[in-house]
């Protein structure tokens, strides 16, 4: 019997290509193409399919909605279709939930296909137990700053966090660097540092914070210091008292 397979997303291009990638597939029957969550509910609940490409970024209700309001009914296995950034993503690996980062190719989408196959053929329950702790993790995870909204010129910009370089103090104020531009904000590295996901932004200096995922390597000084190299271009010291960080930035393969 085929595999019977639903496609949520709400990108009619995106709908179309995942269409066409399933259409391709002999084992695959698509019986359902949605644009929103709340036809993804309704189509699911009626059709019962196998299988479901599940968009986690939709307006009005989003992927993760969608099987809150499917709990308690016959789940099918998820393939999560998601822009989310790399440090998201592990939340998934830790699940052992499958997932396509948009773009993918057609290489990753196989490799996806060929894993959830497996996957269907072994215990549907331990899948769904595994779901639904994964959404329950994520809905009690802590909510830390995603925008800051900085003054540029006679206007506010609001600036993604993952954009961002490194942080430093300057008096009563800190110096927000995104790639090469500088804003001001009245605000201490302390309060700041408590507001943003610590996997994401260490304190490697009394007056600094950087964005791990933006460091580009470092350099070994004099005296038991070092130099991080961001992105940019720009250097900050990593003190001694943050020596102990070292092992685990250099695990975050630079």
């Amino acid at each position: 019997m085929k595999i019977k397979a639903v496609i949520v997303d709400d990108e009619p291009l995106a709908r179309r290509r995942l269409k066409t990638l399933l259409n391709a597939d002999p084992e695959i029957e698509v019986i359902a193409v949605c644009a929103n969550g709340f036809e993804a509910v309704a189509s699911i609940k009626q059709h019962s399919p196998d299988l479901v490409f599940l968009d986690v970024q939709m307006p009005e209700k989003d992927g993760f909605q969608v099987i809150e309001e499917l709990r308690g009914s016959r789940l099918p296995f998820f393939i999560f279709v998601t822009a989310f950034d790399q440090y998201a993503l592990k939340a998934f690996e830790v699940a052992a939930l499958d997932y396509l980062l948009k773009p993918f190719d057609e290489a990753r989408f196989r490799a996806t296909m060929e894993r959830a196959k497996s996957a269907m053929r072994g215990s549907r329950s331990d899948k769904n137990e595994a779901l639904l702790e994964f959404l329950r993790r994520w809905k009690n995870r802590p909510n830390y700053l995603e925008k800051i909204a900085v003054s540029s010129e006679d206007r506010i910009c609001l600036v993604p966090v993952e954009h961002i370089e490194f942080i430093e103090a300057s008096g009563n104020y800190i110096r927000i660097h995104v790639a090469k531009s500088v804003y001001l904000l009245r605000e201490t590295v302390q309060s700041m540092e408590a507001r943003l996901d610590p996997e994401k932004f260490w304190r490697i200096h009394r007056s600094t914070i950087v964005n791990i995922e933006r460091i580009r390597e470092i350099k070994q000084m004099f005296h038991g210091s070092y130099r991080v190299v961001m992105a940019n271009g720009k250097e900050v010291t990593l003190s001694r008292k943050y020596k102990h960080l070292l092992p685990r930035i250099a695990m975050k393969e630079l």
